[in-house]
């Protein structure tokens, strides 16, 4: 950042930090740092972090991330940054993508505040046996000597970071009674510096737990000695800390769930919810990576895609630690993580027999009487009776060509009264339909309905998606609150079977 601005410059921000692998003693690190973009008077520095094992010359990333710095002017005014020269087309990519990057920071406040209001409206769910978040509080003190400073003589961030980390691990392991794993960093702020002879503070207690994680929030201050005696603190840096809790195996363990008990910590449990919908949204946003490309339909292969069609949705459904973000009377919207895989399911409640929202959901050239992103939809091939082929457009988003589908389709009966009605989705390349240069083609990875019968009259709806590029715009809109077309679409869906199942 210096080395571009030509003078000092200050850390402002942290983007998300998450970590891929552990670095061990032993191993070799490569920490790489450039600067991708610099805006009026603050840039982005992306720093590359990599593990190579001695033994095996096996190199892995251990994490990506995202610092904004500003230019440490000798007055009062700021300094205007000169342009970054792009040299290579990576260089080129990064570029555009800090402009997103940015903007999602600039309007992060302001979709948190959404978020919150919205939150607030929900019920928090009573769960036996919860632990109080009063019994994770941890508190920990420490000097700045000289080692933890740097040439300006302000403690370095990395100390800082490291001195959260512990006092969360701390924290978070007093609600698994086991050793979390560090995921990722949230929200790193950097509000003020300090300096060698500072008493820093730090405070750390659990906001919540998301099924395989903990969010642990973490608050530093800051003392000079007057200001120690006085009692009078500056607040220095925040964070949110996620934890994962494994066993030896490296299996993912389950958190117990949180009892807030005051207005504070209820503040804090609704703001870790918020703080996880804008993380998922991020997810979405910041993806870059291209599509599974779809398997070519042929008649020797089609009884493996049929299988393959309906396990794919099985597993999906069957899926553990999914997690609710959005609750209303006869909707739910989960979201579920796994690595870089993103998957969504909408949960709707239907006053009509499963058969019959199995029959009227099975039949896709139906699908435009209720949702919006179906503009067309053809059979291209009746394969067999539970098998169907179909070509689907969908209306443009802004600035961007309208997307078409090709889709195999295949259907399962119930066969016990406790088992689903299952209508399984994915993408086939299919021959007789190329690609259009008047549309996006575009792909579904797993998708599809069960259906699940409650009484005579009543059944539960599921839809699932794991989400891909078409997708992740409706889902990150809706996961920071500024749409709702996922719920609009589900109340569309939940109409239309029920007048035409009545």
């Amino acid at each position: 950042a210096e080395k571009h601005a030509g003078v000092s410059c200050v850390t402002a921000s942290m983007d998300d930090i998450q970590f891929e692998e552990a670095a061990r003693v032993g191993q070799i690190i490569t920490i790489k740092a450039k600067v991708n973009r610099a805006f009026k008077t603050s840039m982005e520095v992306g720093i590359k972090v990599t593990v190579q094992d001695v033994l095996t010359d096996v190199e892995k990333v251990v994490s990506e991330a995202y610092a904004t710095y500003v230019a440490k002017p000798a007055g009062e005014g700021k300094i205007e940054l000169e342009p970054v020269i792009l040299l290579s087309k990576e260089d080129h990519l990064e570029h555009t993508l800090a402009i997103e990057r940015r903007r999602i920071r600039l309007g992060y406040e302001q979709v948190f505040k959404n978020l919150m209001q919205e939150s607030n409206n929900e019920d928090i769910f009573e769960v036996q046996d919860a632990v109080s978040t009063d019994l994770t509080h941890v508190q920990s003190i420490e000097l700045v000597q000289p080692p933890h400073a740097n040439h300006h003589g302000n403690t370095f961030g990395g100390q800082i970071m490291a001195w959260m980390e512990t006092v969360a691990s701390i924290s978070a392991s007093r609600l698994c009674r086991s050793y979390p794993v560090l995921k990722s960093v949230n929200m790193f702020k950097f509000w003020g510096p300090s300096v060698v002879g500072d008493r820093l503070v730090f405070n750390a207690i659990v906001n919540n737990t998301f099924q395989n994680s903990v969010e642990v929030g973490v608050r530093v201050e800051a003392y000079n000695c007057e200001e120690w005696i006085k009692n009078q603190a500056r607040h220095i840096n925040s964070a949110f800390l996620i934890f994962n809790n494994v066993n030896e195996k490296g299996e993912l363990l389950t958190f117990p769930r949180i009892k807030p008990t005051t207005k504070d910590s209820i503040r804090r449990y609704h703001g870790a919810i918020a703080r996880r919908r804008i993380r998922l949204a991020r997810k979405c946003m910041l993806s870059t990576k291209d599509d599974k490309p779809s398997d070519p339909w042929e008649t020797s292969n089609q009884a493996f895609m049929s299988y393959s069609n309906i396990a794919a949705l099985t597993h999906l459904a069957a899926k553990q630690g999914w997690e609710i973000t959005t609750s209303l009377d006869d909707i739910k919207i989960w979201t579920h993580e796994e690595g870089d895989v993103l998957s969504l399911k909408v949960e709707m409640q239907v006053k009509i027999p499963s058969h019959v929202a199995f029959s009227l959901l099975s039949d896709f050239t139906l699908r435009q009487e209720w949702d919006t992103h179906f503009l067309t939809c053809e059979v291209l091939q009746a394969v067999s009776e539970d098998e169907k082929i179909y070509y689907v457009t969908s209306p443009p988003m802004t600035g961007h060509k309208p997307r078409d589908f090709v889709i195999l389709v295949s259907e399962r009966q119930s066969c016990k009264p406790s088992e689903p009605y299952m209508v399984a989705v994915k993408s086939v390349t299919l021959t007789s339909m190329p690609p259009s240069p008047e549309y996006c083609r575009s792909k579904i990875l797993c998708a599809g309905f069960n259906i699940y019968s409650d009484s005579n009259s009543s059944c539960t709806v599921c839809y699932f998606n794991q989400v891909t590029s078409g997708v992740m715009p409706y889902l990150a809109a809706n996961l920071t609150g500024s749409s709702k077309s996922i719920e609009h679409t589900a109340l569309e869906c939940i109409k239309f079977l029920e007048l035409k199942g009545s």
